[in-house]
């Protein structure tokens, strides 16, 4: 994209925005040691307990490994399974030497089946072993910002160098859930899937109870050892507010995200907003500005203090300009941190000016006509 021309505003300027309805709320009662409440669109923290607090996290981890397993883009790539991809305990999805399983197939077994044997399985599969492929979900967890939190396994399974702490899962959980494959795995209720020697179709299910008794809900995974307690990751969805609940050792976990969810949907609000409409100069066509306007601009947030927009437009544009160039856009930010971009697109076309008119195509040949008969004069 070119250079543009910014214009800066604040939400409560550009917005119009006099305050927020909710301030009075009352926070919700939360079993756990440790909780965190947070909105995917901005990151913006909601609720917490203890949310900085290490803590082990049991199988939410496999949030970690089944995210990295769908940002390969390969679902149908598959594995033969040996013996000793399969040295783990606990929960398993199936798997048996010899079966051969795909990608895909592994992912569903750790977000609804829970299977150790599946993390275990991508990790070798994706990093030649769990080592290394520990080192790529430490990697990750930095990039999203994960600053209290050290992977070694990628099931979950109790070691003491192995921890995170709330804030950070809900980091994690609302990266997760913005790539659309994941989600649409997790908030499944249930899923046929195929593997084996040979495959054969299955029916793996979901250990969330919350899909079928939130309104909204849309995952994300379970955890548990005697060590972390009963460990969840949560997501709903509710009139455009999408949030994600945290709970690490919580007694009542279930009950947790149920007044924690309800608590954040009832704090954070959607607004969407006119377009933002602009005229920009034309050079060289057959009008000197073309109307260009962006589409509805949608956020949610408790303190939209935090929000700033930025209108980039381009100063001038070269015609011809076709209807839907993009000549601009408008960026929305959360703390200076981009939290989406809306496109500004020309409203009409602009044709250049190419065609010279009847009087200046007369000019332009009279005046070759005097330059030959100036030649001519020469020559005689």
């Amino acid at each position: 994209m070119k250079k543009f021309i910014a214009v800066i505003f604040t939400a409560a300027i550009f917005l119009n925005i006099s305050g927020f309805a909710a301030k009075g709320a009352a926070e919700p009662y939360v079993s756990a040691q440790c909780a965190a409440l947070m909105c995917v669109q901005t990151g913006e923290l909601i609720y917490d307990k203890n949310a900085f607090e290490r803590h082990s996290m049991a199988s939410t981890t496999k949030i970690m490994t089944a995210l990295l397993a769908v940002e390969e883009s390969t679902p149908g790539r598959s594995v033969r399974v040996k013996e000793s991809m399969l040295k783990v305990e606990g929960t398993s999805m199936g798997l048996l030497p010899g079966d051969t399983v795909t990608l895909e197939a592994l992912t569903y077994g750790m977000l609804l089946q829970s299977g150790n044997d599946a993390a275990n399985v991508t990790a070798i599969m994706l990093g030649g072993d769990t080592e290394s492929f520990a080192a790529v979900m430490n990697d990750r967890a930095k990039k999203i910002g994960m600053k209290n939190t050290h992977f070694v396994t990628p099931s979950g399974l109790d070691d003491e160098n192995h921890y995170s702490c709330a804030y950070d899962m809900a980091l994690l959980g609302c990266e997760a859930v913005k790539n659309a494959e994941f989600l649409n795995i997790c908030s499944k209720k249930s899923a046929v899937v195929s593997y084996g020697n040979p495959p054969y179709e299955r029916t793996l299910s979901n250990h969330n109870r919350l899909l079928y008794s939130y309104d909204g809900a849309l995952g994300v995974k379970t955890g548990f050892t005697k060590k972390s307690g009963r460990c969840l990751v949560s997501c709903a969805e509710r009139d455009s507010v999408m949030l994600v609940a945290v709970t690490l050792n919580a007694p009542d976990d279930w009950n947790d995200h149920r007044r924690m969810l309800d608590y954040g949907f009832s704090v954070v609000k959607a607004k969407s907003e006119e377009p933002v409409r602009l005229d920009i100069s034309v050079v060289g066509g057959e009008q000197n500005k073309v109307p260009a306007e962006s589409g509805r601009i949608c956020t949610n947030a408790v303190n939209y203090d935090n929000i700033k927009y930025c209108v980039y437009s381009e100063h001038f544009v070269y015609a011809p300009v076709n209807k839907g160039d993009v000549l601009g856009e408008v960026r929305v930010y959360y703390k200076d941190k981009l939290i989406k971009s809306v496109p500004i697109t020309a409203s009409q076309s602009v044709r250049a000016l190419t065609q010279p008119t009847k009087e200046r195509s007369k000019n332009k040949k009279s005046a070759v006509k005097r330059l030959i008969d100036k030649l001519k004069e020469k020559l005689k």
